[in-house]
């Protein structure tokens, strides 16, 4: 199945992936890789799949301590990236394959550990993309789902659509209770969910989509104009001395499929 926004998500991150691993927007935090290794627990017998994996650094973080490493993704500039990185790395357990999450080309119960990073929020049917990551699941397996947690209501389709006015891409975030409920409806049971708040710069946020100078002045006037106790964007953002920075609320959920 070819997602619909697929040209859309190819646009825009062949334009982001030269600079999505810089360090300036948090993306790739060694920390943060660091948390997720450990959150997984990973064997050295372990056969990982990173759906959706951008250019591979959460699947590279694991792969000195798996036995292999796959990492699929839609966009074949992230793919190289991850790629030239795992070489230079001298990381020979990693295959890096490109392909829709939406229809993974894996056969059942073929991994040990499935992940997917902060790419949620651009599916269209994430029902379809978590049964998938489900069914090439072992039983026994581990499933981890981090991913940016949406805006309290009222702010919620403000705080979509200043995202999509960023990246079109963006399709929207997910609560925590939409999250838990792939979960639940998969028969998976939950171990861990937690929050972590991922400080963002809004320049190098905008300047990694390289967005257009009209809608980067709208976002800007946005975040000041809540700030400034005017109307709120759901971002919560708040003034630095190296201008206007808003956290990202990341959710780690980590779930085992039932041995039976």
């Amino acid at each position: 199945m070819i997602p619909k926004n697929l040209e859309t998500i190819n646009r825009s991150f062949t334009v982001q992936a030269p600079d999505f691993d810089s360090k300036s927007v948090n993306f790739t935090k060694k920390e943060y890789l660091e948390y997720t290794v450990d959150a997984a627990g990973p064997a050295g017998t372990d056969m990982v799949l990173e759906v959706a994996a951008g250019t591979c650094a959460c699947g590279q973080a694991f792969a000195s301590l798996v036995h292999t490493v796959v990492c699929l993704d839609a966009t074949a500039p992230m793919l190289q990236i991850g790629k030239q990185g795992a070489q230079e790395s001298h990381l020979d357990n990693m295959v890096f394959v490109k392909g829709f999450a939406e229809e993974l080309p894996f056969l059942d119960n073929s991994f040990d550990i499935v992940l997917s990073r902060l790419a949620f929020h651009h599916f269209t049917d994430t029902n379809r993309v978590f049964r998938e990551m489900v069914r090439v699941l072992k039983p026994g397996g581990k499933l981890i789902l981090i991913d940016m947690e949406e805006a309290e209501e009222p702010l919620r389709k403000t705080e979509d659509e200043i995202e999509t006015l960023r990246d079109l891409s963006h399709v929207k975030n997910l609560s925590r209770e939409e999250m838990l409920k792939l979960y639940s409806d998969n028969s998976l049971v939950v171990e861990k969910s937690e929050t972590t708040e991922m400080p963002v710069h809004l320049s190098d946020w905008l300047a990694l989509t390289k967005t257009a100078e009209s809608v980067r002045n709208q976002i800007i006037e946005k975040m000041e104009n809540d700030i400034d106790g005017k109307e709120k964007t759901g971002f919560r953002p708040y003034k630095t001395e190296n201008g206007i920075c808003f956290n990202h609320r990341w959710i780690l959920t980590l779930g085992k499929k039932p041995l039976s």
